[in-house]
């Protein structure tokens, strides 16, 4: 029986953090071809054996996306699913913060998503199906103190996903997203030390869900931004 995304080839942007490895290990287990895009300038020791990794890409520039996924079309033949991992976060309350940390969290989150969609769709379009999954956050649905900039930039991200999919819904291509709530990572345990981390999700768990959003199993999904909070 063949493996759940056998032969797929799959693009995972930010890959070279712990959700973009956790997410290229699960898809190697599935079956996939991994491709693996990250602005760090080089891929670190450690990844998992991918396909493909390409560092230096700056996701929030249409024409470096671009290039990147030509490169990827080029080096495996073509491009299945995307996985919009890349963005980043920051906590200040808007009394005390800074203007410009609301335009780096839009670049961050969500400028980074629409540039990979945009570069991304026309090789989907070309195979006649795809999948896209963004990574939002739980923050979309109700932010708390200190969480205006990253949660309006992740509530971006979902209004992307929803836009996108009615857009193509008659074009065989897919858009969902998922929201975790706190990821279980070495950043985030190092943030909170006091924490209870086996409450939050852990990478596996948020990539066994995109490993099935990408699947052939979730073909009559789209639109959907799905909660994954773990027992937060």
């Amino acid at each position: 029986m063949p493996a759940p995304l056998d032969t797929r080839i799959i693009v995972v942007t930010g890959g070279f953090g712990s959700l973009g490895r956790a997410l290229a290990e699960r898809l190697l287990a599935d079956g996939a071809k991994v491709a693996l895009l990250d602005r760090a300038p080089a891929p670190p020791t450690g990844l998992p054996a991918v396909a493909l990794a390409l560092g230096g890409v700056d996701l929030a520039d249409e024409q470096s996306c671009q290039a990147a996924y030509a490169r990827v079309r080029e080096a495996l033949g073509g491009i299945d699913g995307i996985v919009n991992v890349a963005g980043g976060f920051t906590w200040e309350t808007v009394e005390s913060g800074a203007l410009a940390s609301w335009d780096r969290m839009y670049e961050t989150n969500l400028r980074t998503a629409v540039a990979s969609c945009r570069a991304g769709l026309p090789h989907l379009l070309a195979r006649g199906a795809g999948r896209i999954v963004n990574v939002g956050a739980a923050a979309a649905h109700k932010a708390g103190v200190g969480m205006g900039a990253y949660a309006a930039s992740k509530a971006g991200v979902a209004r992307l996903t929803e836009a996108l999919a009615e857009e193509l819904k008659d074009r065989g291509v897919t858009v969902n997203a998922v929201l975790p709530s706190i990821i279980d990572t070495p950043a985030n345990r190092a943030e909170m030390p006091e924490a209870d981390a086996s409450r939050w999700v852990t990478p596996a768990q948020l990539a066994a869900v995109v490993a099935f959003l990408l699947s052939a199993d979730a073909a009559a999904l789209t639109g959907a931004c799905i909660p994954v909070n773990g027992r937060v």
